[in-house]
C-alpha cells in the first residue's frame, strides 16, 4: 500500500507541471517551465529565443540562442520568396539552424518573453522542416523566472537595495533643511551605504545562479541537414494556395471550405500602418480578423489561453475543424503562427501558416487587397 501511495504521489507530481496543457488535444506541443527547467544544460536540448537580439541581450535563458522570428522568413526587398512556401530554401535553412549550434538529434524548446508569437514562429520554422522534437515553452522567459529560486532571492535583494538607496537619498535631502539632525541623518546615510555594498555583493553572487541571464550569445556551430522528404507542406502555404482560398471565400461566403485569418492589429488591416518595405497596406479580401492577442493570455503571462477560451474565440468567428485554415501576419512566423499553433493544440488538422504573409501579398501588384 505504501509503495502504491508513493507511486501515485510521484505520478501526481510529474503531471502537476503539465496541468496547464491538460485541456489541449495535442499536449506535446507545449512544455511547462517546471519541466523545461530540468533540461537547462542538457547537451541534447537547445532553448531558442524568438525575440530580437536586443531583447535577448537584456535577458535570456542560460545557454540559449537567438533566432528572431521576424527574420526566419527570407524574402527579397520586393517580397519575393525563392522557395515558397518554405520559410527559407533548404540549404539556407540548414546553415541558419546549424550556425546556432543545433543538430538534428536535439530537442528544440522555443520561447519568447511570454506572449507566444515569436516562440511559435520558431516552432513553426523547425516544424515545417520536419524537425522531430520541437516544443513551445508556455509562458516563456517570464515562466522560467517564476520557477527559479535564485531569481526570487535576487529580486528580494534588489528590493532591499532600492529601499536602502531611497533611505540614503531621503536622508541627504533632509540634511538640506534648516534644523536637521545632522548626526542622526549622517548615521542613516552611512548605514545605507554600508548596506548597499553588502547587498550588491550578495546580488553578484546570486546572479551566477540565475536561469535567465544577460549578455551575448555563446555558441559553436554544428552541421544540420534537412531531408526534403520530411518537409511538412501540410503546415505551410504560399500565395497561390491562399489566393485560391480567397477566391473560394469570395464566391461561397460562409459556406466556403476555407478560412483566412488575419492576425494583425486594426491599423495594419485597414492599411494605416505598413511594416518593413511593403508597398501596399491593407488586407486579403475575405479574411477573418482575429488579432493574435485574443489567443495569448496576457493576464496570466502565458503563451496561450485555456483550450475552452481559445475554442470560444474560434467558434465566435466560425473557424471550424471541417475547414482548411490559413493564418497570416507580416511574415508568418509570429502572430500568424500563434494562431496555427493554437489550432493545432485544439486538434485542428488542416491548418497552415501563410509563410509569405503580408510581406509577399502586399508587394505583389497582381494580388488584390482591401482596406
Amino acid at each position: 500500500m505504501n509503495r502504491l501511495l508513493m507511486t501515485l504521489c510521484l505520478a501526481a507530481s510529474l503531471s502537476a507541471a503539465n496541468v496547464l496543457a491538460a485541456d489541449y488535444v495535442n499536449k506535446d506541443i507545449l512544455i511547462s517551465a517546471e519541466d523545461a527547467v530540468k533540461l537547462i544544460g542538457n547537451p541534447k536540448v537547445m532553448f531558442v529565443s524568438g525575440d530580437n537580439e536586443d531583447i535577448y541581450k537584456l535577458g535570456h535563458i542560460k545557454g540559449s540562442v537567438e533566432m528572431y522570428a521576424h527574420h526566419l522568413h527570407h524574402s527579397e526587398i520586393d517580397g519575393e520568396m525563392h522557395c515558397a512556401p518554405l520559410y527559407r530554401c533548404i540549404d539556407d535553412a540548414e546553415q541558419t539552424i546549424g550556425k546556432k549550434g543545433i543538430s538534428n538529434d536535439m530537442m528544440v524548446i522555443a520561447y519568447d518573453d511570454f506572449k507566444g508569437p515569436n516562440a511559435t514562429g520558431v516552432y513553426s520554422f523547425f516544424d515545417s522542416y520536419g524537425h522531430k522534437n520541437v516544443k513551445v515553452l508556455n509562458g516563456g522567459r517570464s515562466a522560467m523566472m517564476a520557477v527559479d529560486p535564485a531569481q526570487k532571492e535576487y529580486d528580494a535583494l534588489n528590493k532591499e537595495l532600492k529601499a536602502s538607496s531611497k533611505a540614503q537619498k531621503d536622508a541627504k535631502e533632509a540634511l538640506k533643511k534648516e534644523g536637521a539632525d545632522k548626526a542622526a541623518l549622517d548615521a542613516i546615510i552611512a548605514k545605507s551605504q554600508a548596506d548597499s555594498v553588502i547587498l550588491k555583493t550578495k546580488m553578484t553572487e546570486v546572479e551566477k545562479r540565475l536561469l535567465v541571464v544577460k549578455g551575448d550569445e555563446n555558441v559553436t556551430a554544428k552541421t544540420y541537414k534537412i531531408n526534403p522528404k520530411n518537409v511538412k507542406y501540410t503546415a505551410i502555404a504560399d500565395k497561390n494556395e491562399v489566393k485560391h482560398a480567397m477566391e473560394d471565400i469570395l464566391k461561397n461566403g460562409k459556406s466556403s471550405k476555407f478560412v483566412i485569418i488575419d492576425s494583425r492589429g486594426l491599423a495594419e488591416i485597414i492599411g494605416e500602418r505598413k511594416m518593413d518595405n511593403v508597398a501596399r497596406g491593407g488586407h486579403i479580401p475575405g479574411a477573418t480578423f482575429i488579432e493574435w492577442s485574443q489567443i495569448s493570455d496576457a493576464d496570466k503571462k502565458m503563451s496561450f489561453k485555456s483550450a475552452d477560451e481559445i475554442q470560444k474565440v474560434y467558434d465566435n468567428y466560425g473557424v471550424t475543424k471541417d475547414k482548411t485554415i490559413y493564418a497570416y501576419c507580416q511574415v508568418g512566423a509570429g502572430r500568424g503562427s500563434e494562431h496555427i499553433t493554437a489550432l493545432q493544440l485544439l486538434g485542428y488538422k488542416n491548418v497552415k501558416v501563410f509563410t509569405g504573409s503580408w510581406d509577399v501579398w502586399g508587394n505583389d501588384m497582381n494580388l488584390p487587397i482591401k482596406r
